[in-house]
């Protein structure tokens, strides 16, 4: 029997025994997927005592027991660094935790009282829930299994704006008298290799998202290693498909292209494979305000990640075939993280602006009948709301600690409820503070909607 077919027929007989759910938290690069899993397992960790979770229909009618971590199945993946990233939360001063580097797992035992019991079944039950958390920068390599090298050359040298430009003149330069028939050589092509990466290192260090090849900005053991020793190569529109084709193996193009053809399947395709295709559930987080403060060519630069990411994922309803066959996430959750600093008046606009973002993504969703949730949330709430008076008129603000350790009192402004036009650009309507972790206090860390969150990723589990 295959391998994958054997594995596959475990987990039906694993979750014929108990209840199993398999979250993944994706989402790009500094999107906070390290708090949210942080406070997810904080909230259930609390649950049944001080936790704040009104909004988890089993903890608002007092079902929640509670959660413990316990041994998760594949001994060979980093357990999520959980103790780590409360000691950071709980410093003095308070800090972000450190943001994931690798693959990291988690298994809770979630215990509840049933909704409606009987006496064959009992009373309390158990959920197991498994939590996946990927580095952002390897999930935006998953569209690159849609494209062959010339077309990927043309997306990274033909879609950038000037600011973008800016960041690779360096690499371009050097790259730009190279020729696809000329001889490979090896030494100029690792240097040419770490330029790019240096790009594309400067172009996240400024707030774009857009990022391929993933595995340039986060090696792990690749690194030095000839597979990541390849680029996109301009000029091939000036070359016909049969040129190119004809060109000897130990052309500068074919060498780049079999190296692309090699992180494609090698790299990328078991990436994919052995890790999205087993998952129920998922949550998508996007930090939309950071964009939005960053400006339009690094908004637009975030709607096109987005876009692409969310093709590259399998989405559909599950069966017993499907789970067998093609797999597919049943829910979705998708959310724009850093609620708290934004005024909570402010957070529908943060929605819909969310909505706005993923129009074309949202359509295909339901289209295929995948149930779908947007919302925006904070996952541990950095400021507090105030009010300041202006001129006889009240007004709310935000109230925390700016990541340079000083006191703020701020309005960010208004978020807009749909797609930036270009007057919103031009008046520079919103300024947004990055803030520090508020001071950990007893019980659970504080939140925003981190149980609305739940409730649509577990809540129907909890029955």
């Amino acid at each position: 029997m295959p391998q994958d077919l054997t594995r596959d027929l475990h987990d039906l007989l694993e979750r014929g025994r108990d209840r199993q759910l398999r979250l993944a938290v994706t989402g790009l690069s500094r999107a906070g997927k390290t708090a949210f899993l942080t406070s997810l397992v904080d909230q259930l960790r609390h649950a049944g005592l001080e936790a704040r979770l009104d909004l988890l229909s089993a903890a608002r009618e007092q079902r929640l027991l509670g959660a413990q971590r316990v041994s998760q199945q594949d001994l060979g993946v980093p357990r999520f660094p959980y103790d780590q990233a409360m000691q950071s939360l709980a410093g003095e001063p308070p800090e972000w935790p450190s943001p994931t580097r690798g693959i990291s797992e988690l298994r809770l035992k979630i215990r509840f009282r049933r909704a409606h019991a009987n006496w064959w079944r009992g009373n309390t039950a158990e959920l197991t829930l498994d939590l996946f958390d990927y580095p952002g920068e390897w999930l935006l390599d998953l569209p690159l299994l849609e494209h062959d090298f010339i077309g990927w050359s043309r997306s990274q040298c033909e879609d950038n704006g000037p600011q973008r430009q800016a960041l690779f003149a360096d690499w371009q330069n050097a790259v730009s008298e190279l020729a696809p028939d000329s001889e490979v050589d090896e030494a100029q092509l690792a240097e040419l290799a770490e330029r790019y990466a240096e790009g594309l290192r400067g172009a996240r260090e400024a707030g774009f998202s857009d990022l391929q090849p993933g595995r340039f900005l986060l090696p792990g053991d690749l690194s030095g290693a000839p597979v990541l020793q390849f680029f996109p190569l301009p000029g091939l529109a000036q070359w016909s498909a049969e040129a190119l084709a004809a060109l000897p193996e130990e052309s500068l193009y074919a060498t780049l292209k079999r190296r692309f053809s090699y992180y494609q399947q090698h790299i990328v395709r078991p990436f994919y494979r052995d890790h999205f295709r087993r998952f129920d559930r998922q949550i998508v987080l996007i930090d939309v305000l950071g964009a939005l403060n960053a400006g339009p060519e690094r908004f637009e630069d975030l709607s096109r990640a987005l876009s692409r990411l969310m093709q590259s994922f399998d989405y559909g309803q599950r069966s017993l075939l499907s789970r067998l066959f093609t797999p597919r996430i049943d829910r979705l959750a998708i959310a724009a993280t850093k609620a708290d600093h934004v005024t909570p008046e402010q957070h529908t606009r943060l929605v819909a602006l969310l909505e706005a973002l993923l129009e074309e993504p949202l359509k295909d969703l339901h289209y295929a009948n995948v149930p779908v949730k947007a919302l925006s949330l904070a996952s541990v709430r950095a400021t507090e709301v105030r009010e300041v008076t202006q001129q006889g008129r009240s007004m709310p603000a935000l109230r925390g600690t700016d990541l340079a350790g000083e006191s703020v009192l701020t309005f960010p402004g208004e978020v807009p409820n749909r797609l930036p036009d270009a007057e919103f650009w031009a008046r520079q309507g919103f300024d947004f503070t990055g803030f520090r972790p508020l001071p950990k206090e007893p019980g659970p860390l504080p939140h925003i909607r981190m149980d609305a969150a739940l409730d649509w990723l577990i809540g129907d589990k909890l029955t």
